[in-house]
C-alpha cells in the first residue's frame, strides 16, 4: 500500500518537473527563433550577410555614429568628423 502511494507521487512530481521543463524550453525556443527572425530581417533590410562578425560590426558602426554625434553636441569639431569618418567607413564596407 506505501509503495503504491510513494509510486504515485513520485510520478506526479516528475509530471510536475516535466511540465514545468517543457514549458522553459517553449519559452526560450520562442525568443530565440524572434531573435533570429530580427536577426534575418535586419540583414535582408540593410543587404548584408547575416553573420556575426557583420552584427558586432554593425553594432560598433551605430556607436562611433553616435560618438560623432556626442562630440558635435559638445562643439568638439574635430573629434566629430573622425568618429563620423571611422563610422561612415566601417557602415559602408558591411551595408550592400
Amino acid at each position: 500500500m506505501q509503495v503504491d502511494f510513494f509510486e504515485t507521487l513520485g510520478q506526479m512530481l516528475g509530471s510536475l518537473i516535466r511540465f514545468i521543463v517543457d514549458s522553459l524550453d517553449w519559452l526560450f525556443s520562442l525568443f530565440a527563433v524572434a531573435g533570429h527572425n530580427f536577426v534575418d530581417g535586419l540583414a535582408a533590410a540593410l543587404g548584408m550577410d547575416r553573420s556575426i562578425l557583420n552584427i558586432a560590426a554593425l553594432v560598433l558602426g551605430l556607436i562611433l555614429l553616435v560618438g560623432a554625434f556626442r562630440a558635435f553636441f559638445r562643439r568638439s569639431i574635430i573629434s566629430g568628423i573622425i568618429l563620423l569618418l571611422l563610422a561612415l567607413w566601417l557602415l559602408s564596407f558591411i551595408i550592400n
